[in-house]
């Protein structure tokens, strides 16, 4: 189950990330990047967990016309990540474009092609600020029909709340990709993500890997807490 845990890295600075990696030590091996981290690393981030032989998802959501989007994906591909992803949101013609170069530019270069996934609902709306920005429908219809146009588009899969794994699954079948976040151990506060589910529950309905951060990057004992929801994704 460690495999499909992966820890988001939203800490400061570099030094902070390494400290944090060094005491997760083997208990961890795959490892969010995200745009802040990105950003105050200058992507040196990614240099130093490929070092450390950790896999890595670089959560930058590129959402853009679908030339700038395709370009953007180009070259997160040549960075060597394990995952890489783009908003569904962007449409059908941005994620046909994505899926394109992105297995063009892995043939190309001779490296292993990335798992390309794409964001449907953010897990920080509920369905009154889903409402607010405009959309009409249940949350869960929203997330399905993104995940379909996902797969239609190529895409290996999508980021979505443990809650709308099951729909997904049912609708793009048992191989297309969930990937996570809004996962918090009943031991831990849900902070500002709104649609979550314990780690064990996420699991047993069917998430491929779960997004774990504060419950982890915050604890006193980040090891400890890393084990801890290891063990409880194990009771299924």
């Amino acid at each position: 189950m460690s495999s499909k845990l992966i820890v988001a890295l939203d800490v400061n600075d570099l030094n902070e990330a390494k400290n944090l990696v060094t005491v997760l030590g083997d208990s961890v091996n795959y490892y969010k990047v995200g745009l802040e981290l990105f950003l105050n690393t200058g992507g040196k981030v990614l240099e130093f967990l490929k070092d450390q032989k950790k896999k890595i998802f670089l959560d930058l959501k590129f959402h853009d016309i679908p030339n700038t989007v395709a370009q953007a994906a180009k070259w997160a591909t040549t960075l060597g990540v394990d995952m890489f992803n783009v908003h569904a949101s962007g449409g059908r013609e941005m994620l046909q474009k994505v899926s394109e170069v992105v297995s063009e530019t892995a043939k190309a270069q001779k490296i292993d092609k990335p798992l390309v996934i794409a964001v449907t609902i953010l897990t920080s709306f509920n369905e009154e600020g889903i409402t607010e920005v405009g959309y009409n429908g249940s949350i869960e219809n929203l997330a399905t029909n993104l995940a379909k146009l996902t797969k239609e588009g190529g895409l290996d899969g999508v980021v979505c709340s443990p809650k709308e794994v099951e729909n997904i699954k049912k609708v793009c079948g048992r191989e297309f990709i969930t990937v996570c976040p809004g996962v918090r151990p009943k031991w831990s506060v849900s902070g500002d993500q709104k649609r979550i589910m314990t780690p064990k529950d996420a699991i047993e309905i069917g998430a491929d890997f779960l997004v774990v951060g504060r419950p982890i990057t915050k604890s006193n004992d980040p090891y400890e807490a890393a084990m801890k929801i290891i063990n409880e994704m194990e009771q299924i």
